[in-house]
Formats: C-alpha cells, sequence, structure tokens
C-alpha cells in the first residue's frame, strides 16, 4: 500500500470500477443513475459525503466514504464510514485500516468525536480488520424503508 489520499476528478473512472465491484459484493448493482449521483455528492463541496482513496503507481484500488453527523449527546459532530473497498489483489496488504485510520485523522482534524460504521454480519473477513482496530459495540442495528 502506497498511499492514501483525498478522491479527485481523474479517479471518477477507477472509483466507478471499485463502486461497481462493491456492490457486486454486497449483491446489489448500480445504476448509472446512483454512480453519477455518489460522484456528484463527492465532487461537490457543499455535500457531506467524502471519500479517500488508496493508490498504487497513480491507480486507485480501493476507497472510504465517509461523512460529519450531529451527535445529540455530545452537541458536536460524529463521523460514520458509509462505505469501505479495497478490491481482492489488495486485501491483506493493510490498505483497509490505512483507509479506516486517514478518515479517521480527517474526523480528528475536523473537531474529532466517534467514527461508526456497519458490516455485514456474515463479513467475518471485515470484522478481524475491524476487530484489531476499534472496539465492537453492543447496538442494534434497524431499519424501515420508506
Amino acid at each position: 500500500m502506497s498511499e492514501v489520499r483525498d478522491i479527485h476528478e481523474g479517479d471518477q473512472d477507477a472509483w466507478r470500477r471499485l463502486f461497481r465491484e462493491y456492490g457486486v459484493f454486497y449483491k446489489t448493482e448500480f445504476s448509472d443513475e446512483v454512480l453519477d449521483g455518489v460522484w456528484h455528492w463527492l465532487m461537490n463541496a457543499e455535500s457531506p459525503l467524502e471519500a479517500v482513496v488508496a493508490v498504487d503507481d497513480g491507480r486507485a484500488y480501493g476507497f472510504a466514504h465517509y461523512r460529519a453527523l450531529p451527535d445529540t449527546f455530545t452537541a458536536s459532530n460524529e463521523w460514520y464510514l458509509d462505505d469501505l473497498y479495497v478490491e481482492p489483489g489488495h486485501r491483506g496488504s493493510g490498505a483497509g485500516s490505512a483507509l479506516i485510520e486517514a478518515v479517521a485523522e480527517r474526523a480528528a482534524s475536523d473537531g474529532g468525536g466517534k467514527l461508526r460504521w456497519i458490516t455485514a454480519a456474515d463479513n467475518a473477513t471485515a470484522q478481524s480488520v475491524y476487530d484489531k482496530l476499534v472496539t465492537r459495540t453492543t447496538w442494534v442495528t434497524y431499519e424501515k424503508q420508506t
């Protein structure tokens, strides 16, 4: 793993490929409209969604999407890691950990607070990484489609 940096316009093709692969991993096919919409958020300074990419020899092979959220328990921001993906050939290289750390550093430089995320209950590979880095919570997640 050579570098983690903020995403930029020149990463669009690599990001689209990686985000589609991420969708396949979660059995979701992202339409061009979804890809365009998320990319627009990432490139729009007014959007709360931000991203970092893991890059080797100028080629992005992983990403993390994150955003600040108001935290009513502290009256300050907390941070949410929406998506994290590293292509299979780079897993085990430390890229996932480096992406998480880069997000944590950006959150700390912008006021700090907790960084939270969820993962699928059966994603044991990711959980083995996360369990080495952070504290697993006891919170249970619910959702309702509206």
